[in-house]
């Protein structure tokens, strides 16, 4: 079954909710839709503003867009994301029924956020991160 952009956004939401709140974390939902986070989290440290993502599966490796698209008129725009607008991003990845917690360093001037799940088979030890 192919899912909409919309439900797949949804459900990672929901499972990132989940997993953040057996882990013992505070989360709450803004109550109006202008933001670009989509959860708060209560951490030690303070409120953390969360956008929530949806990570495919693509062979051994687990890629997070780390960027939003919205069709205009004028074709696709897509809008990266700032340290004014949230401060992390999570991502739920549904073939591994699995969640990801990026800090908003991380996203500094990337597409996307690629996780191996395995060594490359070259033993490429640069440029990767093993989910």
């Amino acid at each position: 079954m192919e899912w909409s952009t919309d439900r797949k956004g949804s459900i990672a939401e929901s499972a990132i909710v989940h997993a953040a709140i057996k882990l013992g974390l505070s989360v709450s939902k803004p109550l109006t839709d202008g933001d670009r986070y989509d959860l708060i989290f209560d951490l030690d440290r303070g409120l953390v503003r969360v956008q929530c993502k949806w990570a495919g599966l693509f062979g051994d490796v687990v890629i997070v867009r780390c960027y939003s698209c919205r069709r205009t008129r004028d074709g696709q725009m897509k809008r990266s994301y700032s340290s004014d607008e949230i401060d992390a991003l999570a991502a739920y990845c549904s073939d591994l029924d699995r969640c990801f917690y990026f800090p908003i360093e991380w996203l500094d001037g990337r597409a996307t956020i690629q996780l191996r799940l395995r060594p490359t088979r070259n033993n490429q030890q640069s440029g990767g991160q093993l989910g």
